[in-house]
């Protein structure tokens, strides 16, 4: 009953927000530009999927699986998916390079009759989101599975590149090739896939780095550095390459990394031993330095000292890019660590204050299962209203150009398409997107997230009530925006005119007749 109070609450206060800006302080501090993003997991099916592709019927099952994770995410104003795309040496799309991965069919190797990436970004972008390949770097699989690989095994096609260490192989950070390989396997992805990010998650060095066995590499290469040096200097020089290559095939697609979420010890606190610096050599505020990440989501699944201080030191090491932190959402479930709701809410809070510029999840099981309510607490508090992701101005600073050319359809008694011609833009291959705004006030007011309705629409139309516009005296603006997140001036339609009751119905053209134009 408590719960249930609380969600009308919210509910009526999001339908009556003009009225309440005064009076509750939270609703207003929501901004309209934020990070909010998830770690879908495909490593043993962990997020997604749990049902494997073994028969028509299979693929079926585990595609509409995809689509309810991410109607899910999108009603909690969700707006970044980071999707597992490469795992541990396998990967979830076709590949001439690696082999299939056994979360989709339960057997390494095997296709299961889809492309799973390519369907993931038709949803996802259908749903107004942005999808970033997240991609798992150095480690490659256990030993216990080598077998299990197939011929396409890093093992058989690349056995030089590769250490055995703590039961697991990796590729060595040290010898060229690794870079090489790498940038072949992205390569390959980015040529094929429209996403709008590539995400970086275990470019370091492994846990217990001393014992990597990496001896004979750092005698070679190694040329007088100091080991620790040498070795961040190789993740560094990875990173690099790995940049260049993304942004020469597509420079809108922006590209972030999960480091470990204490950079080094801070002046506040120290980090006692694990941090990104000293322990696994990711030197990840040098990257942001040095501007070949545009974005970091540092694994911060901590609680207090933690927490805060290292918080603070990653927003003052950002030198301009953006900077989400992680937050370990798992351990709020009662088999992990079994936290408390507020250990979360007030992390968030903090983050949002702080001006850091949004927040990642991990893992998605936890935020759909609505864990200690934490589902409740972002759709209905938090994440109210959706938001635009951040503009990217060091890639592109240049708006496309307003909509216009608008025409209206009716559909039904209740239903109308509002079209218009396609916005131009500079970056014209990274391709336009749309926004829609309502407002009861005239002109609608594009600055406040609350009057945003749809984001991030792939064609220039939006099918709405009618009959809703009417009865409510909602007036539309259409916004255009780039892949590096620039929007154009707003296109304000004609105010709502209520028409006279005539005895045959609402007017079905409640902005005008056709063609409307701005």
């Amino acid at each position: 009953m408590k719960r249930i109070a609380i969600y009308l609450f919210f509910t009526l206060a999001r339908l009556l927000v003009p009225h309440l800006h005064a009076q509750v302080p939270w609703l207003t501090e929501q901004p309209k530009r934020e990070l909010r993003a998830v770690w879908v997991t495909t490593l043993s099916g962990l997020d997604w999927p749990r049902n494997k592709a073994t028969s028509a019927a299979g693929v079926e099952r585990q595609k509409q699986e995809l689509c309810q994770l991410l109607d899910q995410l999108k009603a909690a104003n969700i707006n970044t998916v980071l999707l597992q795309t490469r795992i541990r040496g396998s990967v979830i799309y076709p590949s001439a390079i690696e082999p299939w991965d056994v979360c989709l069919t339960d057997q390494y190797g095997q296709s299961p009759n889809y492309d799973p990436v390519q369907f993931a970004i038709e949803e996802t972008h259908r749903r107004g989101m942005e999808l970033h390949a997240w991609v798992v770097t150095i480690p490659a699989f256990k030993v216990e599975a080598t077998k299990k690989m197939g011929r396409n095994s890093l093992l058989q096609t690349h056995p030089e590149l590769l250490k055995k260490h703590n039961g697991q192989y990796y590729l060595d950070p040290g010898l060229p090739g690794t870079a090489d390989y790498l940038s072949s396997i992205l390569r390959e992805f980015i040529r094929k896939y429209d996403v709008d990010g590539i995400h970086f998650d275990y470019i370091r060095y492994p846990e217990n780095a001393p014992t990597f066995p990496d001896a004979a590499t750092y005698k070679k290469y190694g040329k007088g550095k100091g080991k620790a040096e040498w070795r961040r200097d190789n993740i560094t020089a990875i990173v690099r390459r790995l940049h260049r290559e993304v942004k020469a095939e597509k420079p809108w697609v922006k590209m972030s990394s999960s480091p470990v979420g204490k950079y080094r010890d801070t002046r506040r606190y120290p980090a006692r031993g694990w941090n990104a610096y000293d322990a696994v050599h990711q030197d990840a505020q040098g990257w942001l330095r040095e501007g070949i990440q545009d974005m970091l989501f540092p694994m911060m699944y901590f609680t207090g000292d933690h927490f805060y201080p290292f918080a603070l030191d990653w927003r003052e090491g950002a030198y301009g890019r953006y900077v989400a932190p992680g937050l370990g959402i798992y351990f709020l479930h009662p088999s992990e660590r079994d936290w408390d709701l507020s250990v979360i809410t007030r992390e968030l809070c903090y983050l949002r204050r702080q001006g850091l510029n949004g927040q990642a999840f991990f893992r998605t099981k936890f935020l759909t299962d609505n864990t200690k309510g934490l589902y409740d607490y972002l759709q209905q508090v938090f994440y109210a209203y959706p938001a635009l992701p951040p503009t990217y101005p060091w890639i592109d600073d240049e708006a496309p150009s307003k909509p216009e050319g608008f025409t209206l359809t009716c559909i039904d008694n209740q239903t109308s398409e509002l079209n218009w011609q396609p916005s131009t833009d500079n970056m014209a291959q990274g391709g336009i997107r749309y926004n829609v705004y309502a407002s009861t006030e005239y002109p609608v007011d594009t600055s406040r997230p609350e009057n945003l309705i749809a984001t991030l629409l792939g064609e220039p139309r939006y099918t709405y009530s009618s009959l809703a516009a009417y009865l409510y005296g909602l007036n539309l603006a259409v916004t255009a925006i780039d892949r590096c997140g620039n929007e154009s001036a707003p296109a304000q339609l004609p105010p709502v005119r209520k028409m006279p009751p005539t005895g045959r119905g609402l007017d079905l053209y409640r902005f005008g007749p056709k063609p409307v134009q701005d």
